[in-house]
């Protein structure tokens, strides 16, 4: 029998490939989409502040159809969240002690504390730059649905949120600032790298929404170094993004027109 042999330790290009590729399957691409747009925006009329953008498009006039392509949107959302996890259990390693998403004797209402604690401390600022940014002009008006209203349009906004919590955290935080200290790269480089691809696909909402994104990214890579705990930055996000799909709808109107006056 043969002996079974360990694969050797993948190069620092071999890594540096492998982070590219795996950003321009994701969140890279969309930031590259996300500067083209913002582009686009100062170009077009009207102003930048009096156009809208639609999170949770409707996909098709005919209501089962459409439910089919949010469903097939959210699923293949998913799969450069495998690749990442896959790529993450390399070398024999499991990707749920890496990323900090087991247990370790630690009571499991811990990270739920610190998300929601992350999500309150993040997302109450957030909506008051998202204010500012609409206040002078400078911010998109983010509609956070355009589904129909159908029976499935709520459970499709939380799996949503649920799937930009996962692609974000795991695919930014997770994969990326651990590939990023692998490679030998300082704290403070990768804490920025994560930040500002963070900013970045978010461009599209105009630059004051991108600058909050920045911030939150500085907050959570620096939470995940210090802690090694990718949980309650997915919990966080997942928070974050689940009132704002569902706030609007339960908000009066006055409340929701007057966050977006400009």
């Amino acid at each position: 029998m043969e002996t079974p042999t360990h694969a050797p330790t993948p190069t620092r290009r071999r890594l540096s490939a492998e982070v590219l590729i795996v950003l321009g399957l994701s969140l890279g691409q969309n930031a590259m989409y996300a500067i083209v747009r913002i582009i686009e925006r100062y170009l077009a009329e009207p102003a930048i502040g009096q156009q809208t953008t639609t999170l949770n498009p409707s996909r098709a006039s005919i209501n089962y159809i459409d439910l089919t392509y949010q469903v097939l949107h959210i699923v293949f959302a998913l799969v450069p969240v495998a690749l990442a996890l896959f790529l993450l259990s390399s070398q024999g390693r499991s990707w749920v002690r890496t990323l900090g998403l087991h247990r370790d004797g630690r009571p499991w209402w811990r990270d739920l504390a610190w998300g929601f604690g992350l999500a309150a401390a993040i997302g109450l600022p957030g909506l008051g730059v998202y204010a500012v940014g609409r206040a002078i002009g400078q911010t998109v008006r983010v509609n956070t649905s355009g589904l129909p209203d159908a029976w499935w349009a709520a459970v499709i906004l939380l799996a949503s949120a649920a799937v930009a919590g996962l692609l974000e955290e795991v695919i930014v935080v997770g994969y990326l600032v651990t590939r990023l200290r692998e490679l030998r790269w300082g704290v403070v480089a990768t804490i920025m790298a994560s930040a500002l691809l963070r900013g970045t696909y978010h461009l599209y909402q105009g630059w004051p929404m991108a600058l909050g994104n920045v911030a939150m990214g500085v907050v959570f890579s620096f939470y995940y170094l210090r802690t090694g705990r990718l949980g309650p930055l997915i919990i966080a996000h997942l928070t974050i993004d689940a009132v704002s799909f569902i706030g609007p709808e339960l908000l009066p109107p006055d409340w929701i027109d007057a966050i977006n006056a400009n």
